[in-house]
């Protein structure tokens, strides 16, 4: 594959759509390997809750960017961004086809798009300032100290607010003003993977997950590293925890767990919408129309 600018693929949608197992067929047929987008399942002992590709899977195709860090040590956009680009660039070099998978949307464009992430690592306490100022009163500081964010940040979204808050407290210049996009010199296909299913695919999933140990696998990460492991927080684990604190049911944890994970996926399909345009690939046969995209791309 000796092209320039290099090529990527990548194949992108909303939790439990079927990345995995598609873009395993996939890099079967094209002979390649499969760089994992996903911020959760780069940690270690997060299996069953990541929907991580099994050992089996793993075997049948290579996977970079999986299991590269211990759950106690988070690692933001741009330190991702970094490891991922070295992975990418050391696979064009040896005149491999890079073949990117994920759903995590500002991780995959902090890599296709280029952006500059500014290096500023959660501040524990300045969150827990702001969480118990509650959304409005920061939204109302971000109006002020950036009101570009404002431009680009919905009022509702709690979790990027703080995170603009954050870097303008840190850094003394506005989020807005530190994103700048440097694309690399990559010509870049983009495939979608949505369902029409999604949601009984989702709860199908859900009751896998719960089935099949996550409810011990979050006891495990509990006793490894504490109750107070920030990334226990992400859906799913949070839902199993609760069981194990005795403040929920089994049952209970399914159906929440379901809700928030449908709610998760549907503002990852508007991201896709807004923030990439994918080609979306066709349902009745994802993988002949993946392969005949991805050939004429090719050339």
């Amino acid at each position: 594959m000796s092209s320039y600018p290099p090529r990527v693929i990548i194949l992108i949608g909303p939790t439990a759509s079927g990345k995995t197992e598609l873009a395993i067929e996939i890099a079967e047929y094209f002979k390649t390997h499969i760089h994992n987008i996903d911020s959760r399942q780069i940690y270690k002992s997060m299996d069953i809750g990541t929907a991580k590709p099994s050992i089996k899977q793993q075997q049948q195709v290579k996977h970079f960017l999986i299991d590269i860090e211990e759950p106690i040590h988070p690692i933001n956009v741009k330190q991702f961004q970094e490891i991922a680009h070295k992975s990418i660039k050391r696979e064009i070099k040896q005149d491999n086809l890079p073949f990117l998978v994920g759903g995590s949307g500002l991780y995959m464009n902090s890599i296709t798009k280029g952006f500059f992430v500014p290096d500023v690592p959660p501040q524990k306490n300045l969150r827990k300032q702001l969480e118990k100022l509650g959304q409005k009163k920061c939204w109302d500081l971000l109006t002020t100290c950036d009101p570009l964010s404002t431009k680009k940040i919905h009022f509702a979204d709690h979790i990027r607010t703080i995170r603009a808050l954050e870097v303008f407290y840190v850094t003394g210049k506005p989020f807005s003003t530190l994103k700048v996009q440097k694309p690399p010199d990559w010509r870049i296909l983009e495939l979608g993977l949505d369902r029409d299913n999604l949601k009984e695919r989702i709860l199908q999933r859900t009751k896998h997950m719960f089935l099949s140990g996550i409810i011990e696998e979050t006891y495990h990460l509990i006793s490894k590293y504490g109750l107070d492991l920030p990334i226990l927080e992400t859906i799913g684990y949070r839902e199993a925890r609760d069981v194990l604190n005795n403040q929920s049911t089994i049952d209970r944890a399914i159906e929440l767990t379901t809700t928030k994970t449908i709610q998760f996926a549907k503002r990852q399909k508007t991201w896709f919408r807004n923030k990439n345009n994918p080609l979306w690939l066709n349902n009745k046969n994802l993988l002949k129309d993946a392969i005949i995209n991805i050939e004429s791309f090719l050339g």
